[in-house]
């Protein structure tokens, strides 16, 4: 009787639901307790390029290190993200060196100012120390899959203080058109803990006011129609660019640490060309800069898809996330006039768009929209993001990710990223 109870369904769900609220809490400690230092080390970082200018300088010395870091581990050729996403989508190895080396180097990349963010880095972080507690209690392929995936939502929540985003990404990036709900409760738990930790630990999540949202109407929805057309484009103009410098450094600078000299060279002529350290960094202080109604170059978001190209094609290490939303922010900045719409939801709209023209991901980015500036224009983002998301065609930043619905046909197509 007692053999036969434990088979039921219901039985299955129990045991399944015990073992992964233990698992997914492991997972969601230690990445939110690594996550909230890293999360702190980007801070000084970022506090001291912004206090001492000539830090950009040091770009240099700071390439060749992570470049010797990278070849003393025999990880010059780890695709980071990448390499994550085919973890969880085929029987890819993730090196247990990682995490320490994507820490340190993530770390340099922001002492001396590079375009980068720290959400790649957290995705590589938590998909790393995932399939290490995987292999610590002894899952088999299936579970680790999954314990990848609830550290990349422990890690990023604890980064960007959005748990529910978090936790939704690392079902919905690696293949567009099908979830891994299997995944859905371990990630959300993972999530959940990972930015509890974060918070406690002194990490503010990140939250910006619109200021006015008018009435939605026929004219707003218009305009927000046509946000999402021109997200759309910069999404696919962000995605080429990040492509095609990593192709062009591959195919003219071999040498890795040739390489990552001639991109500190060009990165350190730009900032000195523009005669500013406005498009240095992640690009946070772009985005409160618009928020608050300064003034933002017509040309800024251009500019700092330029910046960001250069810097994480070179070799310099973080993620495309931070930099994705600085270009929307400005982007949305610069056309609110054009649109005759207020500053503050342009800017906020443009964001969530250009971040899922990119990453393809958009349940995740809904969430986002709302933890990051609440409900109370929950009508224009739902509108902008679905029109980018299907304009946007197969392109995105990650070229391990999978379409494995047509994003116009109800049809199954099962195709790589552009």
């Amino acid at each position: 009787m007692w053999r036969y109870l434990r088979e039921t369904p219901l039985a299955q769900n129990v045991k399944y639901f015990v073992k992964w609220l233990i698992l997914s809490a492991v997972i969601g400690i230690v990445t939110g307790l690594i996550g909230s230092a890293f999360g702190h080390g980007v801070i000084i970082a970022t506090k001291i390029w912004e206090g001492y200018t000539w830090t950009v300088f040091f770009m240099p010395v700071a390439g060749v290190l992570i470049v010797w870091l990278y070849q003393v581990e025999h990880q010059e050729k780890n695709r980071g993200t990448d390499l994550i996403l085919e973890s969880i989508s085929s029987q890819e190895e993730i090196p247990v060196i990682t995490a320490p080396l994507i820490f340190v180097s993530s770390i340099l990349s922001h002492l001396v100012s590079a375009s980068a963010g720290r959400e790649g880095a957290a995705l590589q972080l938590g998909g790393s120390m995932g399939n290490l507690i995987g292999k610590i209690f002894r899952l088999d392929d299936r579970d680790r899959k999954v314990a990848v995936m609830c550290g990349m939502s422990g890690c990023f929540s604890a980064l960007f203080g959005t748990p529910l985003a978090a936790g939704v990404f690392s079902l919905e990036v690696v293949s567009v058109g099908k979830m891994y709900y299997a995944a859905l409760v371990p990630c959300l738990f993972s999530s959940f803990i990972g930015v509890a930790i974060s918070r406690r630990l002194g990490l503010v999540p990140e939250h910006f006011s619109i200021g006015t949202i008018p009435e939605f109407e026929l004219y707003g929805a218009a305009m927000m129609v046509l946000l999402g057309i021109l997200c759309a484009l910069v999404g696919i103009l962000l995605c080429q660019s990040m492509h095609k410098a990593i192709e062009w450094y591959r195919n003219y600078f071999p040498n890795l640490y040739v390489r990552i000299l001639v991109g500190s060279g060009i990165y350190i002529m730009l900032t000195m060309i523009f005669s500013s350290r406005y498009y240095n960094g992640g690009g946070l202080h772009m985005i409160e800069r618009c928020f608050e109604g300064e003034m933002v170059p017509v040309y800024g978001f251009l500019v700092k898809i330029l910046f960001t190209a250069v810097a994480l094609g070179a070799g310099f290490k973080g993620g495309e996330i931070v930099p994705t939303l600085c270009i929307g922010a400005t982007f949305g900045y610069v056309v609110s006039g054009l649109l005759g719409m207020p500053y503050g939801i342009c800017t906020a709209v443009a964001m969530v768009c250009l971040f899922v023209s990119v990453t393809n991901c958009p349940v995740s980015t809904m969430f986002m929209a709302f933890e990051l500036f609440g409900f109370e224009a929950m009508p224009y983002f739902v509108l902008g993001i679905a029109v980018s998301f299907t304009l946007s065609g197969y392109y995105g930043l990650y070229h391990s990710q999978r379409f494995v619905y047509s994003k116009i046909r109800t049809e199954y197509i099962d195709r790589k990223s552009n």
